[in-house]
């Protein structure tokens, strides 16, 4: 729990030094962003490379290793669909839409907007940054109550990049090549199944 809440601090750290105090351009680009997840990725897959154990376990999994990703897409879509019944003013299709972005904002955002407005787009961005948040802060709880893979389910298309490191830290080091096989299998289902969503 510590840790999540030393995330969330230097998060909240990032918003209120972006939102109060002018900061070099440099730092406020993509270009940094983009190379410190670089670097956290070639640090992870140093980690997972000495570790003989994640490979065994991989070699193990075999093709069921793709269940992961279905169960993930199919959960959301069947918990989008539930909500819909509770919102008024947004379809089925707005809802399936929005929870068809699975975490993976910069994207998934751009296509509802391009498809159904800003409005939308918005939520859909606050929607998937929540989620990515969830998976952060929780992912102690969610291994303690549903297991090893939960962080995993619940960080959807972020598993293979932004939250790898903490489910690799509180499920194991065993489940950081699902994660990572789980998050680009999520990831490229999302310009299809938005797009999709957005114009039925």
């Amino acid at each position: 729990m510590k840790g999540s809440i030393i995330i969330l601090a230097v998060f909240l750290s990032g918003v209120l030094l972006g939102r109060f105090v002018d900061m070099p351009e440099v730092l406020t680009a993509d270009g940094p962003t983009l190379y410190a997840l670089y670097a956290l990725m070639f640090l992870v897959g140093i980690s997972l490379g000495s570790d003989r154990q994640a490979l065994q376990a991989l070699k193990q999994q075999n093709l069921k290793i793709m269940l992961v990703p279905l169960a993930t897409v199919a959960g959301t879509l069947a918990g989008t669909s539930l909500i819909s019944f509770v919102l008024d003013g947004r379809s089925l299709t707005d809802c399936l839409a929005v929870g068809s972005g699975f975490g993976y904002y910069s994207l998934s955002s751009i296509f509802i907007t391009q498809y159904k407005g800003a409005e939308l787009g918005t939520i859909a961005l606050m929607s998937n940054i929540m989620r990515e948040l969830l998976t952060l802060l929780a992912a102690p709880l969610l291994v303690r109550c549903f297991g090893k893979l939960a962080p995993i389910a619940a960080g959807g298309a972020t598993t293979a990049d932004t939250t790898l490191p903490i489910i690799a830290r509180y499920s194991g080091k065993e489940f950081t090549i699902i994660s990572v096989v789980h998050g680009m299998a999520v990831d490229f289902s999302v310009p299809f199944l938005v797009t999709f969503f957005c114009t039925i």
